[in-house]
């Protein structure tokens, strides 16, 4: 039988309850394991993650940085769809793009021994490479390059535009799979960026 909006309301979580739940999952030792946790489904939370990084809980953005990085470390991907998840409830939020978005990164090493190490806006850091992949689309409005860089278990950070025109001063033509591409290496994987005949 399928539950009213009422009745989803009436037993999914509150924020707090959710905050004090993932910080006792975390009790200080790092990311919580939500990759292990199955719990039931409690409905649909009235969050929102925009695409520029913010956090909005029933439309009004959450001011508490600490907050958010929270919430962060319990989100988990399943089927296409993100959830809060907590040993014990599970409940559905929206996502506009990429849950994260990669602020910045430094640099180390040049050619195939360069490593760029990213930093997202909830603290997140991960080094670009095979276990940390970088994906190029396209803007569906402005057709330009739209850059992400996976960061756990399905998450992705979307990359900032400043970051990715710094990345770009590091790229290089190189012969990919057949076809030229102008890309940028990191972690020892040459990660494909533009077709070179579509540069200027």
């Amino acid at each position: 039988m399928t539950k009213t909006s009422d009745e989803q309301n009436s037993v999914t979580p509150s924020t707090d309850a959710l905050a004090r739940a993932a910080q006792a999952a975390s009790n200080g030792a790092g990311l919580p394991p939500v990759h292990l946790w199955n719990p039931p489904f409690c409905g649909d939370l009235d969050m929102r993650i925009a695409r520029d990084g913010t956090w909005f809980y029933q439309g009004t953005p959450i001011g508490r940085p600490a907050l958010v990085r929270l919430f962060s470390t319990i989100l988990k991907l399943e089927d296409g769809k993100y959830f809060l998840v907590t040993p014990v409830e599970k409940v559905g939020i929206t996502v506009d793009d990429a849950p994260f978005v990669a602020v910045d990164f430094s640099a180390a090493g040049a050619g195939k021994d360069q490593d760029l190490v990213f930093t997202t806006n909830v603290g997140d850091v991960a080094r670009a490479g095979a276990a940390h992949p970088l994906r190029m689309t396209r803007d569906p409005e402005t057709g330009e390059p739209a850059p992400y860089i996976m960061v756990r278990n399905g998450l992705e950070a979307l990359i900032d535009r400043k970051s990715f025109y710094r990345m770009v001063e590091l790229c290089t033509h190189k012969t990919h799979e057949g076809a030229r591409w102008f890309g940028v290496w990191s972690g020892g994987v040459f990660f494909p960026v533009i077709a070179s005949d579509e540069l200027p």
